[in-house]
Formats: C-alpha cells, sequence, structure tokens
C-alpha cells in the first residue's frame, strides 16, 4: 500500500488489500473521494468451465494511477500490459484510466459471444435432451444472463457519471474534454452490451417457448395414441357384453362364440383402423 497517494481514505486501502470475493461478484463503482477517484471495475473471462470475474480496484489522481488486479482461486487476473505503452509514453491518468475502463467493456463483447454460442448449442440440442436437462440449462443461463446485466448496468452507470462532470478531484483535472469523449466511446460499447444482454433474453424465452410447445406436443401425442387404444377396445367390449347378457344360451355353442363374437371384433377394430389412417390420427 506505498505506492498509494496521501489521504486515500482507509476503507479504500482496506478494499484495495482484501482478497478476491469468492461468494459474489463485487460491484462496479466509479466515485470520487475528494483528492482521487476509486473504482471498482469488474471484466468478464469466458472459461470451459463458466464465466470468471476478474476485479480491478483503482485509485487514480491527476499524477497516479495505482491497480490492484484480483481473481477467485484457479483464475488469472486482469491482463493490463495493453495499459503499459501508453503509461511508459507518459500519457494522462485520464487516459490510461479510459483504455482501462474500455478494455474492461471489451471483455463484455466476448461475453456475449459466449452467451449467444451457449444459447445457439441449446437450441440445437433441444431436442435431444430430456425436458429437466432444458429447463435446467435455461435456468442456469437466465440467471447468467441477470448477473452479468447488473454488472454491465452499473460498469455504465459510473462511466454516465463521467461523462456527466460528476467525477472530479481537487487540486487538478483528471478527465479534461478531450478524455471524457473518449468515454463517449466506451459508454457507447456499454449501451450496446445492455442492448445485446436484452436480446439473449430474448432469444432465451424462445427456447424456452420452443421447449413447452415440444412438451405440449408430446402429450397431445401421448393423448392420441391413448384414445385410439380406448376406441380400439371399446367395440370388442360392447360385443362382449352385449351377447353375454342377451345370449347366454347360445354362448354354449363354439361357432357361435368364435365365429359371430370374434368376427364382429376384428371387422370393427379394422374399420376404426382404417378410419384412424385416413383421417391421420395415427
Amino acid at each position: 500500500m506505498n505506492a498509494l497517494p496521501r489521504g486515500v481514505d482507509p476503507e479504500v486501502a482496506d478494499a484495495l488489500a482484501a482478497p478476491a470475493l469468492v461468494d459474489r461478484e463485487p460491484r462496479p463503482l466509479i466515485e470520487a473521494h475528494g483528492s482521487y477517484v476509486f473504482a471498482v471495475l469488474v471484466a468478464m473471462e469466458p472459461t470451459s468451465e463458466g464465466v470468471r470475474h476478474q476485479e480491478i480496484d483503482v485509485v487514480a489522481t491527476p499524477d497516479l494511477l495505482v491497480t490492484a488486479r484480483k481473481s477467485p482461486s484457479g483464475g488469472t487476473p486482469f491482463d493490463s500490459s495493453p495499459l503499459h505503452p501508453g503509461v511508459e509514453a507518459g500519457e494522462p491518468v485520464g487516459v490510461v484510466f479510459q483504455r482501462l475502463v474500455d478494455d474492461v467493456a471489451d471483455s463484455y463483447l466476448e461475453l456475449l459471444d459466449a452467451i449467444y454460442a451457449e444459447i445457439d448449442l441449446l437450441e440445437d440440442e433441444i431436442d435431444a435432451l430430456r425436458p429437466s436437462e432444458v429447463r435446467l440449462r435455461l435456468s442456469e443461463l437466465r440467471h447468467e444472463l441477470l448477473h452479468r446485466r447488473r454488472t454491465v448496468s452499473a460498469t455504465r452507470g459510473g462511466v454516465r457519471r463521467i461523462l456527466d462532470g460528476r467525477v472530479e478531484v481537487n487540486g487538478g483535472e483528471l478527465f479534461p474534454s478531450r478524455v471524457e469523449r473518449l468515454f463517449a466511446d466506451t459508454y457507447d460499447t456499454l449501451v450496446r452490451v445492455t442492448e445485446e444482454l436484452d436480446v439473449a433474453r430474448d432469444l432465451l424465452a424462445s427456447v424456452r417457448d420452443h421447449l413447452q410447445a415440444k412438451v405440449a406436443e408430446s402429450q397431445n401425442e401421448v393423448g392420441k395414441k391413448l384414445t385410439v387404444i380406448a376406441s380400439l377396445v371399446l367395440v370388442p367390449s360392447l360385443v362382449v357384453g352385449f351377447f353375454g347378457q342377451n345370449f347366454e344360451g347360445e354362448f354354449q355353442k363354439g361357432w357361435w362364440t368364435l365365429g359371430v363374437s370374434t368376427g364382429i371384433i376384428l371387422v370393427s377394430t379394422a374399420v376404426q383402423l382404417t378410419l384412424f389412417r385416413w383421417r391421420r390420427w395415427i
């Protein structure tokens, strides 16, 4: 913490020194603290195991930029090497800070690609998966979209505060008009990401509708088969019951029992099957 400028609040110093959160994601923010700006940025890293967040805590003054990069256990910290050429070239702190925020916003674009790929994969496999598996993956993706949208919206709100001139420091100008114009491009990227997340949510809803239609179609097929079976059994049951009640004595004659009743059952069954196929019910 020796690299921090003087006058940094103890709460901010403790936040910089604290390890990465494990049970939840940090909340992005950009706010002024008198002589410096404190920011918490959250980048997204899509992996084969899911999306990992990368936290970057920042303390910025007109003359100094301090970052603390964090990631959960087993993850890789945010790559800040693209900022090094600008720092070595002596670019203003505000410009370097804007490039950092812009790189974080670009990671959200990679997140969008991963989400769209997951939704496309689910659409391709929906006919092969069981409905319970599809519902589980839909629930996971819905919660994923909800958490990511909260992160993007909070980051966009912080950038909006800079554009509105509400993030200023005492004793210097950290974000002059030239830097604010650069932040306008970053804000447009964040707006685009927010809109794309809404599109992804609509696509997810269409997958859910497809699942419900598939389940309803399966239930209709089952109901249709049960109806056909019941119809095929109905006439034989009627024949057996009718002859059993009204022609008890005649059933002692073998030719009558086997010939008439069995013939009526077979003929009625054949007629029903022909009718069902003609009507395309089976």
